[in-house]
């Protein structure tokens, strides 16, 4: 076969240093990037930052507060009388569907009330230490107080007694001069200590330890601590019928007795954990100016770097003997500069490009939300959608509604009879609304909010609203009834 030579013409995409560099900056967080940052500073003298120490202006949110980094959304609206649904709290089969903290039984006031603007106090004392330290001021002798440790010591960081007593006796040393009844008499030792419900092998036991350890005069108090001992099943199946069979009562005290177990803390030994708060520092503000709703880089965001003038000036006056790892950092530094720039000016364009589409959310809330996909906004800004989905990922708006990541303002649609389209945030608020509107005592079911939507226009399937109403944390419709 005879040899030849050919010159070939093709195209092949290349990725520089500086466009990987580009690419990489823009699907980092604000976090992320702050930490990049500090490794280039670290590594480059030529690059230094200006930024720090300065006082933020605008200060940064705690995830979860008027809108949360999981699902951001507006402050959500106080319960009507009668509603007990608020966080869930699952401990076994028996009590899956109890909602607890909803009302303060001591105080009458109801637990959404103040308490936006609240701060909790740092924990610094561990439950074991709160317990160990209650029970140094008993007069129980050195014995007894080592038996109660041993216990403290195999409880869960909400406060349950979650081993076996048999099996603590079995695991002593022998020798060991302890009777199994003394440890039963420690651990009754231990419930009796602060807070109250400590100690607890059960929700249930739990439960009746609180109500035991109030007044006898406390209104309904029998009835809830037989509720909290005896019948928590039938009250998570909220089968009040079958409950006044059982307790003999009436409908207020059954009631009462409700919004008392509702009162306590399931969760006895939660507080005093350490809990991790994380912080949102919104990349971009939204405020309506003359009428536009009008999206701005939010200053305290952006860091703020330059060359370093004094190695810059070496470099210029001694072009011939330059060092070339310094030259080399000299244009790292000028790239970076330039990519950081050009983020958060991406950034913008996207996030306006969101504002303009979805202005009517910031007039009239979640229920004007139209639906949106990524092609439309690479379409308008003139970006490749990957492009688009790195920008909106992890990068948060500043807004009048609260404080929301870009992905948020994304989502599916559903057709209408007049041959529009609804999207999925839309159709939540509004199930959310039908919901928070319902009569208590015959709640709407799944099928029935199908069949209002569907008189509004908007075509879903009964599964569609079960799928959405799980996702909001919505019960179905035979717990959410009440008295």
């Amino acid at each position: 076969m005879k040899q030849s030579l050919q010159l070939k013409l093709s195209q092949h995409l290349t990725l520089t240093p500086q466009l990987q560099q580009s690419i990489r900056l823009l699907q980092l967080s604000t976090l992320e990037l702050n930490q990049e940052l500090d490794r280039f500073l670290m590594d480059n003298p030529l690059l230094e930052r200006v930024d720090l120490g300065e006082a933020p202006s605008t200060p940064s949110l705690p995830a979860g507060t008027n809108g949360s980094t999981e699902e951001p959304s507006t402050q959500p609206e106080a319960a009507p009388e009668g509603e007990f649904e608020g966080r869930e709290e699952v401990w076994d089969n028996a009590a899956d569907n109890l909602s607890f903290g909803e009302v303060n039984a001591y105080s009458g006031r109801e637990d959404g009330e103040e308490r936006e603007g609240m701060q909790l106090p740092a924990v610094t004392q561990t439950l074991q230490d709160h317990l160990i330290s209650q029970l140094n001021l008993t007069q129980l002798s050195d014995r007894d107080k080592e038996l109660v440790v041993l216990l403290i010591a195999h409880l869960d960081e909400d406060g349950y007694f979650t081993a076996s007593l048999d099996e603590i006796f079995a695991s002593l040393p022998e020798g060991t001069e302890i009777e199994a009844e003394e440890l039963d008499i420690a651990l009754q030792h231990l419930q009796h200590l602060e807070p109250a419900g400590v100690g607890a092998r059960s929700l249930s036991e739990c439960l009746s330890m609180q109500i035991a350890f109030l007044p006898k005069d406390t209104p309904s108090r029998d009835c809830a601590l037989a509720l909290a001992s005896k019948h928590l099943d039938l009250l998570a199946g909220r089968d009040f019928t079958k409950l006044k069979k059982q307790l003999s009562c009436d409908d207020i005290t059954l009631k009462a007795a409700q919004r008392l177990i509702l009162s306590l803390d399931p969760k006895p030994g939660y507080k005093f954990g350490v809990v991790e708060t994380r912080y949102v520092v919104p990349d971009v503000m939204v405020r309506k100016l003359k009428g536009r709703w009008t999206a701005t880089l939010n200053q305290d965001a952006m860091p703020k770097l330059r060359i370093n003038k004094m190695y810059a000036d070496i470099l210029q006056s001694r072009r011939e003997g330059t060092n070339q790892q310094m030259t080399s950092q000299l244009q790292e530094a000028r790239w970076l500069i330039k990519n950081v720039q050009q983020r958060f000016d991406t950034i913008l364009r996207v996030t306006q490009a969101i504002v303009d589409r979805q202005k009517h959310f910031f007039d009239h809330g979640e229920v004007a939300m139209r639906p949106l996909v990524l092609r439309e906004i690479a379409d308008q800004v003139g970006l490749h959608e990957s492009t688009v989905s790195r920008v909106t990922t992890q990068k948060y708006m500043l807004t009048p509604r609260g404080i929301f990541e870009l992905k948020y303002f994304f989502g599916s649609h559903v057709a209408t009879e007049t041959g529009g389209a609804c999207s999925a945030t839309a159709i939540r608020a509004l199930i959310k609304q039908l919901v928070s509107a319902e009569d208590q005592r015959k709640p709407l079911s799944d099928s029935k909010i199908a069949d209002i939507l569907a008189q509004q226009g908007i075509m879903v399937a009964r599964r569609t609203i079960a799928k959405y109403r799980d996702a909001m944390q919505i019960q179905p419709a035979n717990l959410r009834k009440s008295l």
